[in-house]
This record gives C-alpha cells, sequence and structure tokens, in this order.
C-alpha cells in the first residue's frame, strides 16, 4: 500500500531508467555540462529562497529533530542549481550545470504522474544572449531525441511582448495577472470585457487581442513585428525570439519550432523565451525550458539564467527508446578455480554473471541470462543458453 502517485519501480524499469540515466548525463558530459548533486532536503528558508518560493505549495514540510528548524523536500532541482552556482561556485564567467535525481511533490503536475518523479536538467548561469538560450533548446532537443522522441512539437514563445503590451497600458500588477489568465485561456471575450471595463484604448485592445492570432510557424514573426511596430519593447523580445529559433534550426535543421505568443504559461517564472515540447496524444508538454534572469539576486549574486528541465520516466513512456535486451551469464553452482577466474575475467571484461546457487532451480531466463558457462575440453567457455528464443528473452 503506497501513497497516491508513489510507485515502485520494479527490476526490468528500473534497469531501463538507470541505463537511459546515465546516458542522458554522458550527453550533458558531452556538451560541457557538469553534474551537481543538491541535497534532498536542506532548510526551508534556503529551499524556498528566489524563484524557489514558487515551490511553496508543492514542498513537503518536515522539523529537523537536531535544530528544530522546519525543513523541506525538494520539489524542484533548478533552484537548487541556481544557488550552487551563485553561492559557492561564484564565477565571473559562464558555468554550466546539470543534474538528474529524485524530487518530492505534495500534488501531481502535468508533467508527471508521479508525485516522486527522476528529474533531469541543464542550466545555462552567467550569458545573456540568444546563443546561450540556441544552446539550452538544442540540447533539449538531443536529450529528447536520446530518449527515443522523434520530431517533437517545440512552442516558442516570449514574455517580453506581453510585458511591453502591459506596460504601455499602465497596467498593475494585478490586472496583469487577471488579464494574464484570460490570454491563456484563449478567452477573447473575456480579454475584450476586461480591458473596456478598465477604460484600455481601442488601439491597445487590438494589441493584446492580436497575441491570440500570433501563433503557428513561417510568417508568424512578420505579422507580429507589423502589428507591435510601434511598441519597441515588443519588437526587441520578437527580434530575440527569431534570432534564437534561427540559430537552433541551424543547430537542429529538423526541428520542428513553432511560435505562440499568447502561451504565457510561467510568466512569473521567466524573463525571456519560453520553450514546451510537445508530442501526439500528450495533453501537456512533455519538457519546458526558458531564460529566467536573476536568479542569483536572492544569494547576493544577480545572474543570467536559461535552462530547461524534464522527467525521465515521462520521456521514456511516450518515446520510442528500445528496450534493455537480456544480456547476461549464468554461471553453475560450482567450487571450481578456473571457473571463479573465468568469471571474474567476464566481469573485467564489462559481461554481467549471475552464480547459480546450489539447489536453486531457475534457468537462464530466469536471471535474465541469454548465455551459460559450460566446461568443455577442461576449459570455461561461454554458450547461448539452451531453449532461449529471442522472442523469451525479451
Amino acid at each position: 500500500m503506497l501513497p497516491e502517485g508513489i510507485e515502485e519501480i520494479l527490476p526490468a524499469e528500473a534497469r531501463r531508467l538507470e541505463t537511459m540515466r546515465r546516458a542522458v548525463l554522458d550527453l550533458f558530459h558531452r556538451w560541457g555540462y557538469a553534474l551537481v548533486m543538491p541535497p534532498l532536503i536542506e532548510f526551508l528558508d534556503s529551499l524556498l529562497t528566489g524563484v524557489g518560493r514558487d515551490m511553496d505549495l508543492q514542498t513537503f514540510k518536515v522539523t529537523d529533530q537536531l535544530s528544530g528548524r522546519l525543513m523541506g523536500v525538494r520539489a524542484d532541482i533548478t533552484p537548487q542549481a541556481a544557488r550552487i552556482d551563485a553561492h559557492y561556485l561564484k564565477r565571473a564567467h559562464a558555468t554550466r550545470l546539470c543534474y538528474v535525481g529524485s524530487v518530492l511533490r505534495a500534488r501531481r503536475d502535468e508533467l508527471a504522474g508521479s508525485r516522486e518523479p527522476l528529474q533531469l536538467g541543464a542550466e545555462l548561469f552567467g550569458h545573456q544572449g540568444p546563443e546561450s538560450d540556441a544552446e539550452v533548446l538544442a540540447l533539449m532537443l538531443a536529450t529528447l531525441a536520446l530518449t527515443g522522441i522523434r520530431a517533437p512539437h517545440i512552442d516558442l514563445a516570449h514574455v517580453g511582448v506581453f510585458r511591453a503590451l502591459a506596460a504601455r497600458a499602465n497596467l498593475t500588477d494585478e490586472r496583469k495577472t487577471e488579464l494574464l489568465d484570460a490570454v491563456e485561456r484563449r478567452a477573447r471575450s473575456d480579454i475584450e470585457s476586461l480591458l473596456s471595463a478598465w477604460s484600455v484604448g481601442v488601439d491597445h485592445r487590438h494589441l493584446f487581442l492580436g497575441l491570440l492570432d500570433l501563433s503557428g510557424a513561417g510568417d508568424v514573426i512578420a505579422r507580429a513585428r507589423a502589428l507591435y511596430r510601434a511598441v519597441p519593447d515588443a519588437l526587441l523580445a520578437i527580434d530575440d525570439l527569431e534570432a534564437i529559433a534561427q540559430r537552433v534550426q541551424r543547430q537542429v535543421p529538423d526541428a520542428v519550432l513553432h511560435y505562440d505568443l499568447a502561451e504565457l504559461g510561467g510568466y512569473q517564472y521567466y524573463t525571456g523565451i519560453m520553450f514546451s515540447a510537445f508530442v501526439s496524444g500528450q495533453g501537456s508538454a512533455i519538457a519546458k525550458g526558458g531564460r529566467y534572469d536573476g536568479i542569483g539576486r536572492a544569494f547576493g549574486r544577480d545572474r543570467a539564467a536559461t535552462g530547461f528541465s524534464a522527467y525521465l520516466g515521462r520521456l521514456l513512456q511516450v518515446g520510442q527508446a528500445p528496450a534493455n535486451g537480456v544480456r547476461g551469464v549464468l554461471a553453475p553452482a560450482q567450487s571450481d578455480a578456473a571457473l571463479a577466474a573465468e568469471i571474474a575475467r567476464l566481469r573485467a571484461a564489462g559481461e554481467r554473471v549471475v552464480c547459480q546457487l546450489p539447489g536453486d532451480s531457475g534457468g537462464a531466463a530466469d536471471f535474465d541470462c541469454d548465455r551459460v558457462l559450460v566446461k568443455k575440453n577442461d576449459r570455461w567457455q561461454v554458450e547461448p543458453a539452451k531453449g532461449e528464443t529471442a522472442d523469451k528473452r525479451r
């Protein structure tokens, strides 16, 4: 009996997850991202500092019996990586960090059915520009491809457009939040009603409503420039969005990129581009990322930041990564020096060897082995397990 959203991972799936976890970390390493392993639990005031405060409702809280202080179990590793960059590493140059680890969430969220998913992510701190955003987005695409997800649909948005419009209309923070909700719901009539009630001019209303029509590929950027030609800050955001998309398209020519300027989920968190990956048959994003500058301000260092994260189990669930083939050698239950030497040699060469125990009736397939060690002509050698077919081994 386990709590809702908490699952045990059994051997076959655990092996598949671990194999892919190692492959993802190797990919991050090849791109120059250094692995960090933040603690699973820490004092709450540290865990929820800065952007971590957005995780308050998702965080399990306990009292530390040693200090009497309130502690929290991490619900997101990104703020911890940001703290490591700003508080511990304190580098002047760009820093690339990555992580793969379990998080615990008080509630289910849209990215994972599990409340204890295995989160992976890559963060680039200390550089502000389309080059770093494009690098992170390209790395996300490479990660998805590694897990067997081909040609995902990538939605691109930029918070700078809405912010420029809200500033031009002199909207208060409360009104911005209310209008954001209507824009995210694509509720045209609600948007019109709100702007009318606030006595926002017709020209301004037209600009806000235009967000709903700026989605798709191809001419979206040109139409956005034409619509917001009198809003300089919105044009800067559009230029930034186009520069990032062009760089990614050059790095990943087959990337399927779409624009959606009304997709503003995470507006309070992100400061620039936002991107989400979707695949057919899934109603929510399978990976998300974007720019979130100012991440280190709470730790005394105002750092530019961009990154992405996803849940490994979710990626394997929707991807087409091949299952791990059963590979292993079953050694008989015999006390033989030559046999022990051969087992040691095979293991040193990277083979998985299972030693059968006396009286155990399990066969090779029962131990996920496709080969056996047999003695022929006074020598131990590896042979295919008799009666094992490829289908049975799978």
